[in-house]
C-alpha cells in the first residue's frame, strides 16, 4: 500500500485526475466569477432603483411651489437615518444647506459616487448619490454602499470556502480513485512481470464489475491462456520429436552403417540405401507436416480464404477415395451431399486436406468391412460435417490426445505413421473457427466438424 501512495504522484490515473480537478476548477471559478460580477450589477440597479425612488418622492412634495413642506420632508428622512446610512442635501443656489444631514457640495447632476467623511463614520465611506434641481434649489439623496459591499464580501467569502472545499473534495476523491486503478494497474504489471519470469500459470486477478479494466484484463488473460497453450505445446512437441525420431534416425544410423560395411566388402548395398531413402522420406515428412501446422496456426493462410461449398469438397473427397475404400475391402458413401449448397468462408485447399487427414484415417485405423460416410448437417447457424464409420471408434479418454502432436494409439509405433494428420486437422479447424467433437457411433465414430456460416 505504502508502495502504491509513493508511486501516486506519478501515475497516469493520478495525473487524469488531477487533471478533471483542474478543469473542474477552473470551470467553477469562470461560472462563479461571472455570477458575481451579474449579482454585484443587479445590486447595483436594485440601490440606483430603491435611491432614485427616494428621490422622486422627496421632490413630489414641492408640487405646489411650497419649499417649506420639501424642507420638512427632507429634514424627516434625514432624522430617521441615525447611523447615516442615507444621507440627504438640500442647498439653494449658491451652497447654503437648508435641509438635511451634509452639504452636498460639487456634485453633478444624476448619479455620481462620493467619499463621505462625517463624524462617527469611518472614514472614506463610499455612497452612491443621485442629485437635482428642485425650484432653484438642489436635493441630492445618498445611500451608503456598505450594505451592497457586505453582501459581495460576504459572497466572495462563500465563493472562496466553496472553492477551497470542493478543491480538497476534488483532489482527494481523485486521488482515491487513482490509487484504487493504480492498485489494479500494478496487479496487471505484476502479473506480466510473473509471467516474463516463466510463471504462465498466474492471471491478472479480475474485480467481476464488468468495467474496462476487467475487459482488457480479461483479454490478457485469455492471451496468456493462448500462450500457455503454445508454450506447452512445444515443450510437449519438442519431447515428442526426440522421442519419435530417435527411432528412425538410429533405424537410418545402423541401415548406413550396414551399408558401409557392405562396401567395405564389395557386396551389393542397394537395398540398404532403398531403405534409407525411405526412412529418409519419412523424416522429412514428419518435418514438413510440423511446419504446415506452424504455419496454419499462425494465420499465413487467412489470405486465401474465400466462400466454398463444403458440399462440393466433401462430394470430392468422396469421389477421390472411393476406390482407395473399396481396394481395401471397405465402402465410403456420400449419400446428399450435392442436393443443397452450404457455403463456409474458408480455403480450399486446407478444408480439402483436412477431410482427405479425416477420411484417411477412418480407412486406415479400420478393419475390412467399414462403411465410412460422409454427410452435411445444419445446426441453427452452423454447419456440421460429419465423418462417421462402423469401426472400433476411439476410447474416451484418448479423444482429446489423439488431436495433439505426434502422439499415436499405437504406443508400439509399430504402423505407419507420423501422428501428426489429426493435429493438422485440428490446426486447420482452429484457422477456420471451427470445432471438432468425436461422437461415439455405437459401434464406430463420428468425427463433427462445425462451421460457422459464410456472412452475407
Amino acid at each position: 500500500m505504502t508502495g502504491t501512495w509513493a508511486r501516486l504522484p506519478r501515475s497516469t490515473p493520478f495525473r487524469l485526475a488531477l487533471t478533471f480537478a483542474f478543469l473542474f476548477m477552473l470551470a467553477f471559478i469562470l461560472s462563479g466569477a461571472i455570477v458575481y460580477q451579474m449579482m454585484s450589477a443587479d445590486l447595483a440597479e436594485q440601490l440606483d432603483d430603491t435611491i432614485r425612488e427616494t428621490y422622486s418622492v422627496i421632490a413630489a412634495t414641492y408640487a405646489d411651489k411650497d419649499l417649506k413642506e420639501l424642507v420638512e420632508t427632507v429634514e424627516s428622512h434625514s432624522a430617521r437615518s441615525l447611523k447615516k446610512e442615507q444621507l440627504f442635501s438640500l442647498t439653494d443656489a449658491a451652497g447654503n444647506r437648508l435641509a438635511g444631514n451634509f452639504t452636498a457640495a460639487g456634485l453633478p447632476d444624476g448619479f455620481s459616487a462620493f467619499d463621505a467623511v462625517l463624524p462617527g463614520l469611518p472614514p472614506d465611506t463610499e455612497y452612491r448619490a443621485y442629485s437635482g434641481a428642485i425650484g432653484g434649489n438642489t436635493l441630492t439623496v445618498a445611500f451608503s454602499l456598505s450594505e451592497t459591499e457586505e453582501l459581495e464580501t460576504i459572497m466572495l467569502m462563500s465563493f472562496g470556502w466553496a472553492t477551497l472545499i470542493i478543491t480538497g473534495l476534488a483532489v482527494t476523491g481523485g486521488a482515491l480513485l487513482a490509487s484504487r486503478v493504480q492498485r489494479r494497474l500494478d496487479g496487471i504489471a505484476a502479473t506480466m512481470v510473473d509471467v516474463s519470469h516463466g510463471r504462465l500459470d498466474t492471471r491478472i486477478p479480475l474485480t467481476g464489475k464488468g468495467d474496462d479494466i476487467d475487459i482488457v484484463s480479461s483479454q490478457i488473460n485469455a492471451a496468456l491462456d493462448r500462450l500457455s497453450g503454445l508454450v506447452e505445446g512445444m515443450k510437449q512437441v519438442s519431447a515428442d520429436i526426440a522421442h519419435d525420431l530417435k527411432t528412425p534416425l538410429n533405424r537410418l544410423q545402423m541401415i548406413l552403417e550396414g551399408a558401409a560395411d557392405k562396401a567395405a566388402r564389395h557386396r551389393d548395398v542397394s537395398g540398404d540405401l532403398a531403405d534409407a531413402r525411405a526412412e529418409g522420406y519419412q523424416i522429412n515428412e514428419t518435418f514438413d507436416a510440423l511446419l504446415r501446422i506452424a504455419q496454419i496456426e499462425a494465420g499465413a493462410r487467412k489470405a486465401r480464404f474465400t466462400d466454398v461449398d463444403l458440399g462440393e469438397i466433401l462430394q470430392t473427397i468422396a469421389e477421390i477415395y472411393a476406390d482407395v475404400a473399396e481396394d481395401d475391402g471397405k465402402s465410403l458413401s456420400s449419400a446428399g451431399l450435392h442436393q443443397a449448397a452450404e457455403p463456409i468462408h474458408g480455403d480450399p485447399e486446407l478444408l480439402t486436406q483436412m477431410f482427405a487427414n479425416l477420411v484417411e484415417n477412418a480407412l486406415r485405423h479400420c478393419p475390412p468391412g467399414t462403411a465410412v460416410k460422409l454427410s452435411v448437417t445444419r445446426q441453427g447457424e452452423r454447419i456440421l460435417a460429419h465423418v462417421a464409420d462402423n469401426g472400433p471408434g476411439i476410447p474416451a479418454d484418448e479423444r482429446e490426445k489423439v488431436f495433439q502432436r505426434l502422439y499415436r494409439l499405437d504406443h508400439s509405433r509399430s504402423t505407419p505413421g507420423s501422428g501428426l494428420g489429426l493435429s493438422l486437422v485440428r490446426a486447420i479447424a482452429d484457422l477456420h473457427g471451427a470445432s471438432i467433437t468425436l461422437e461415439n457411433c455405437r459401434p464406430g465414430l463420428d468425427v463433427v466438424v462445425s462451421f460457422p456460416q459464410a456472412s452475407n
